[in-house]
């Protein structure tokens, strides 16, 4: 069984997602170790939630890890784990996993969006930063803005709360030259917008289908540790040795 946790990184993954992909909302606690105790053999971690429930445990990842699971991660909560669980086995995937891992990015915050319910096709309220740098970056290599200006947006990108990141918020708040037109500006944005997560999302997609179907525990050099949290939060046995 191949599990897939995702979301407004792909709101369509229902229909692009291979059989024998199961795929299911965002992620949150116990999630993880739900599925490996269900039977999962691979997992894709994308998106998840954060603010309002507990988000995610890195030890539920270290016990599927243990049990044969294999785990990938990208474009948004899952790029966050791969990033800190790679030592540990857990596969990162695409740019915005490789930007953590190699430091080029540290804040988790670069990845959050504000989106609708899955109701609505978790339309998307606002820009994650990861998404904005991308569509800088493509702008800047075409050559189709100043690099004064590229880095201008950027700043006011970056400086802007993830809840309040839109292109007219990024546009408006920018130190620009005078008398630039901002309104065709945000017209530019948006229409060379580069949209990472989702790109990220289907090379997950793409690494799970073609994932082993067996379980297959791996030689490591750590123990899992069953603290008395884990044991208290899941119930799990002590796994260690």
């Amino acid at each position: 069984m191949k599990i897939a946790f995702v979301g407004p990184s792909l709101p369509d993954a229902h229909r692009l997602a291979a059989a024998p992909i199961t795929v299911l909302p965002p992620a949150v606690q116990g999630d993880i170790l739900r599925a490996t105790e269900r039977g999962a053999t691979a997992i894709g971690l994308i998106d998840g939630h954060f603010e309002h429930v507990a988000p995610v445990w890195h030890k539920e990842i270290l016990y599927a890890l243990t049990q044969g699971v294999q785990i990938f991660g990208a474009a948004s909560m899952g790029a966050l784990r791969a990033a800190e669980c790679a030592p540990f086995g857990m596969v990162g995937i695409g740019e915005i996993c490789r930007e953590y891992v190699e430091g080029e990015r540290v804040d988790d915050a670069d990845v959050a969006l504000i989106h609708g319910p899955a109701e609505l096709g978790y339309l998307p309220l606002t820009l994650p930063l990861v998404n904005v740098d991308m569509t800088l970056r493509r702008l800047r290599e075409r050559q189709l803005l100043p690099a004064d200006e590229v880095a201008a947006i950027g700043a006011a990108a970056a400086a802007v709360f993830y809840k309040e990141r839109t292109w007219t918020t990024i546009v408006e708040r920018a130190a620009l030259p005078a008398g630039t037109n901002r309104t065709r500006l945000a017209g530019l944005l948006a229409a060379e917008f580069v949209d990472q997560k989702r790109i990220d999302a289907l090379h997950l997609l793409d690494a799970l289908h073609n994932a082993s179907d067996q379980r297959t525990v791996a030689a490591r050099d750590w123990e899992f540790n069953s603290t008395s949290m884990w044991k208290r939060l899941f119930g799990q046995p002590d796994a260690s040795s």
